[in-house]
């Protein structure tokens, strides 16, 4: 499991402890696998075998996450945090009477994005305004990618989509509109004064629900070799084959 923050379109290891509780760690990189899509440089992971160790983990890196007073929340979040969990299962196999290892592997993502603001009820200046300028532009940059993804899936037809305009989608190309299922659970607030906030929260929602993704199982592809051997030797060998 790993664990980080997108503040101010910086990558900062919510798992390495720091001396005070809002010191940033030297941000980390971008880079792109040609095969598994964006993944974050350098960044630390740690095995877990139960949802204890888990819950130790989260727990440190919910202290370390980025957090300010503003006008509307005492304890505000100032950035956005992805937790990747990676999975993996792993199956023995008998082909032709050899014993082979079988493994599939799963990514899931859980992603707490910061919620938008204004400065004017948010009564923000310095760097909390720089910081609610960076979260808005990166869900402004995330509603475009829904939308460009939802163009795409109710045309049929290839739409550019802009994920390298902010560094969360980026992250979250695959998550987003690759190899994977997605769930969105949207937060709306029941006050009058965040009626247009609501609302956009809600357009966010209803394109994020016509986006097709189509996923596959992630299994080694030496397996995948090994059983369509088998499969053919086995065709081969049926008396009913003509």
């Amino acid at each position: 499991m790993s664990f980080f923050e997108v503040y101010n379109e910086k990558i900062h290891d919510l798992l390495v402890t720091r001396d005070e509780p809002n010191q940033r760690t030297m941000p980390l990189r971008v880079r792109e696998h040609p095969v598994h899509g964006p993944y974050v440089a350098d960044l630390s992971a740690n095995i877990v075998s139960s949802y204890n160790d888990i819950q130790g983990w989260l727990e440190l890196g919910n202290k370390q996450r980025a957090t300010a007073a503003t006008g509307m929340n005492d304890k505000s979040s100032r950035s956005h945090s992805v937790f990747t969990l990676i999975m993996t299962q792993t199956q023995t196999e008998f082909v032709e009477g050899e014993e082979h290892d079988h493994s599939i592997t799963s990514r899931i993502n859980l992603v707490d994005l910061a919620g938008s603001e204004r400065c004017n009820s948010a009564q923000t200046s310095g760097d909390r305004l720089r910081e609610g300028a960076s979260i808005n532009k990166s869900l402004l940059t995330l509603g475009k990618v829904i939308s460009a993804l939802s163009e795409q899936a109710l045309t049929r037809k290839k739409v550019f989509t802009p994920y390298r305009e902010s560094v969360l989608t980026w992250l979250l190309k695959e998550s987003l509109g690759g190899n994977s299922k997605t769930a969105m659970i949207a937060t709306l607030s029941p006050a009058g004064s965040n009626v247009e906030e609501s609302l956009s929260t809600l357009r966010y929602a209803k394109q994020a629900r016509t986006i097709i993704n189509v996923a596959k199982v992630n299994e080694d592809t030496s397996a995948k070799l090994i059983r369509g051997q088998s499969l053919k030797i086995s065709t081969f060998r049926n008396p009913n084959w003509a």
